[in-house]
């Protein structure tokens, strides 16, 4: 057991993203709650920032499916186009005020982005869950607590799962269709088994600020808009307030140079077809997956 919990904890610390150093993660035997970082938050963040748009400078619609396509991959991280599309990713959340500040910055672009919510924020803050899906946006999983899947049972990791993907359809009406392990740390057999039970791709990263480190505004932005490529899946949390404040130059910035910004579904999507973006494409029919019944090892 001694050497599982090793390993586990050695392989997400490895991984960039969120990372377990920000949570209070739960044990194998006692779990807890995540705890949002609340009280502190709005206070660092400016109280006047303009986060209006230069004018004309919005992303433009796209008739693109809302769902992953039939034959999606078990795992990305990008995907292969020669068009300058990318999606911009959030994990953690939702939080309280962050997320809504963020909302604002999107709408004002008409930017979509997908968010990795955590299943007991989910719950805590369904208002916000409700605004996200309204307004367009994407949601998945990123398990009930933030538990470090490799770390874990494969009871537990369905538990975390299932727990989440329950709170999501009954808050939003929507299931979501993809997952994000906590802190990257996965591998090849829990996403396999993840995607035969659940319909789940596992979605990582091209391009990682670490903005859970608060580098620093400036940082966060250059880090985001000089990784940018075709193709790219970007990683930023809305759990921090220099994360929020970064954002409209970054999405300004990559607007300027000509990048649209898709879900992370459009984005699969786009691959899988190799078709211009805009091209409407029938959504998938999710099909009923049986669940492994076999006692875990």
């Amino acid at each position: 057991m001694y050497l599982t919990v090793w390993l586990g904890i050695t392989l997400s610390t490895s991984q960039t993203g969120c990372t377990v150093g920000n949570f209070q993660l739960p044990s194998l035997r006692a779990p807890v709650p995540y705890q949002a970082p609340v009280a502190a938050a709005p206070a660092m963040l400016p109280p006047a920032r303009v986060v209006s748009p230069p004018s004309g400078q919005m992303n433009p619609s796209s008739q693109l499916p809302g769902v992953p396509p039939v034959g999606a991959r078990i795992r990305y991280s990008s995907v292969t186009t020669d068009q300058p599309v990318l999606a911009m990713t959030f994990d953690d959340g939702p939080h309280p005020s962050l997320t809504p500040k963020l909302l604002d910055i999107l709408a004002q672009r008409n930017i979509k982005c997908t968010f990795f919510v955590i299943g007991d924020l989910a719950a805590r803050y369904p208002s916000i869950m409700k605004r996200i899906v309204a307004e367009g946006h994407e949601v998945a999983n990123h398990t009930y607590t933030h538990r470090t899947l490799t770390a874990s049972s494969d009871a537990k990791i369905r538990e975390e799962l299932q727990k989440s993907q329950d709170a999501i359809m009954r808050i939003t009406g929507t299931r979501p269709r993809m997952y994000r392990p906590p802190g990257g740390a996965t591998n090849q057999r829990i996403n396999q088994m993840i995607h035969n039970e659940f319909g789940y791709s596992c979605i990582m990263w091209s391009v990682d600020p670490q903005d859970w480190r608060r580098p620093g505004v400036s940082v966060v932005t250059s880090r985001l808009v000089n990784g940018a490529h075709n193709g790219a899946i970007m990683l930023a949390h809305d759990i921090h307030p220099p994360t929020i404040t970064a954002m409209p130059a970054m999405f300004d910035q990559l607007l300027a140079k000509g990048y649209r910004f898709v879900t992370v579904s459009q984005l699969l999507n786009i691959e899988k077809a190799n078709m211009p973006l805009g091209a409407v494409i029938p959504s998938a029919t999710p099909v009923a997956i049986p669940v492994n019944k076999e006692k875990d090892s």
